[in-house]
């Protein structure tokens, strides 16, 4: 007989980048809220600098998803250690710190996983993980438990890296000399120009970590889950998501924000926030540009030269996020001399802020962005048209559905280098004039395809519920499949 009181208990257990870690936290808040129990993993080293960001001071050993508690969901929170001191430092050190990663980090996340199961022997225990690890389907299988892939970006991206083999037999991914024709031969994709796929997949030598992590994940790793849910949306790529749920049970259940589209109620930011409401609210509605390049990516120089260059021509106002490490040189004055002296009050530059406060301001009109696939998704929901600035991994296919096939954006650059009159140019079209209606038109089309599909009966929430379903069913047969001897 079943137990009235029976609920799926997942482990999730998130990748230590910031795109990461924010949709990360927003799909645990939205599973306790559908009445799951979740055991969330920091790592001990992303956990303190979580912390560390909070202005006031939060002490080491607080759990970050103590208000999040106090609305009834079921969340526990854990820090494992990636094998290495909370003080090492990962970016300099970083060979070190992926030999860590790929062999030390697994074997304490073994331990974890094996000691909650001890823990709750009886409880319907199963796993979230990211798709880019390399241990999941390992210890799903050593502990019996289900094995979820959380896929944080596009359904597009997923898709590309899933046909590695068919993209090597083509000869436009792997060898010295890329083929340069259209790919038109991947199932649920339509053609697509080698410019767009992702920048690991552009490159020619193959023989970094993070190849080597990526080609694992997607040729081995992956297509052992159970189940995969993606931050997407099932109606802005049907046909893609259609293709891979031929092969593997995949859900579409984004955009993942958190409720109400406000400030996460947990702390989600690896940097401090600079507070830009009181400047913002002295601008006039659409007037002010945002200009951000994520959290990871490293830009030129001589490209931020041009940009800044580019903005004083345009003469709009502008946030621009420059954060510490944006540009590959050690030199923390990257901009040109005396800028900062000639934007007076029309520009702000801020080293981190929260990007959601910001662009929901109504005095933003337009996004200068990377392409990070949260900022599409939060931008698209604040009817705000992207100036695109692809970087590197998913930035340059996420560029593709934004401004080929959404039209919900343009181009920051047509040619091979930026120039500050182009720049200047683009601004304008993004920030008036008949490309900004055609933009805003188009932008608030793609909106509501979000809206639609977190109502009720939408698409999204249809998909979250079959999981759910899904998963319990899958949890059950695990169970019943146990050899009785089974502690």
């Amino acid at each position: 007989m079943a137990d009235l009181n029976w609920k799926p208990h997942a482990i999730m257990i998130s990748f230590h980048l910031q795109g990461h870690i924010i949709p990360y936290v927003h799909l645990a808040i939205k599973l306790a809220s559908k009445g799951l129990t979740i055991t969330f993993v920091h790592t001990q080293s992303i956990h303190q600098q979580i912390i560390k960001a909070q202005s006031d001071n939060t002490p080491a050993g607080t759990d970050i998803f103590s208000e999040a508690r106090t609305s009834g969901l079921d969340i526990r929170y854990m820090t494992v250690s990636d094998g290495l001191p909370v003080e090492f430092d990962r970016s300099v050190k970083s060979e070190q710190y992926w030999e860590s990663f790929l062999n030390v980090f697994p074997v304490n996340i073994d331990d974890l996983v094996g000691e909650i199961v001890r823990r709750e022997p009886s409880s319907e225990l199963f796993l979230i993980a990211d798709t880019f690890y390399l241990w999941p389907e390992k210890i799903a299988k050593k502990y019996n438990l289900v094995n979820v892939s959380f896929w944080t970006e596009p359904a597009l991206v997923f898709n590309l890296y899933y046909h590695l083999d068919l993209l090597r037999q083509n000869g436009h991914f792997g060898s010295n000399d890329n083929r340069k024709g259209t790919i038109d031969y991947i199932p649920g994709v339509k053609a697509i120009e080698p410019k767009d796929l992702m920048s690991y997949l552009q490159d020619t030598d193959l023989s970094s970590v993070i190849h080597w992590i990526i080609f694992r994940a997607f040729e081995e790793e992956v297509k052992k889950a159970d189940f995969v849910l993606c931050n997407t949306v099932q109606e802005l790529e049907a046909e893609t998501i259609a293709s891979l749920q031929q092969r593997q049970p995949f859900y579409a259940v984004g955009p993942i924000f958190p409720t109400g589209f406000t400030k996460s109620v947990v702390a989600t930011s690896l940097w401090s926030e600079s507070d830009c409401t009181h400047w913002l609210n002295t601008k006039s509605h659409g007037s002010v540009l945002y200009v951000s390049f994520g959290s990871l990516a490293q830009a030129n120089q001589l490209d931020i030269v041009e940009i800044a260059h580019g903005l004083l021509l345009s003469e709009v106002n502008f946030v621009w996020v420059i954060r510490p490490g944006m540009v590959s040189s050690d030199d923390t004055n990257i901009l040109p001399v005396g800028f900062e002296e000639n934007i007076k009050g029309r520009g702000l530059i801020v080293p981190w802020c929260t990007q959601i406060e910001v662009i929901s301001n109504p005095a933003i009109g337009g996004f200068l962005t990377h392409c990070g696939w949260n900022s599409t998704l939060e931008s698209i929901w604040c009817g705000v048209p992207l100036l695109c600035f692809p970087l590197f991994t998913d930035q340059f296919t996420n560029r593709k559905l934004v401004v080929d096939d959404w039209k919900i954006g343009l181009n920051l650059c047509d040619g091979e280098s930026i120039t500050r009159e182009e720049v200047a140019e683009k601004i304008s079209h993004l920030m008036g004039g008949k490309s900004l209606d055609e933009l805003r038109k188009e932008t608030k089309k793609v909106r509501k395809v979000l809206e639609d599909a977190l109502a009720t009966d939408g698409s999204t929430e249809k998909n979250f519920d079959r999981f759910i379903k899904d998963v319990k069913a899958k949890i059950r047969q695990k169970h019943e499949d146990r050899p009785s001897n089974h502690s």
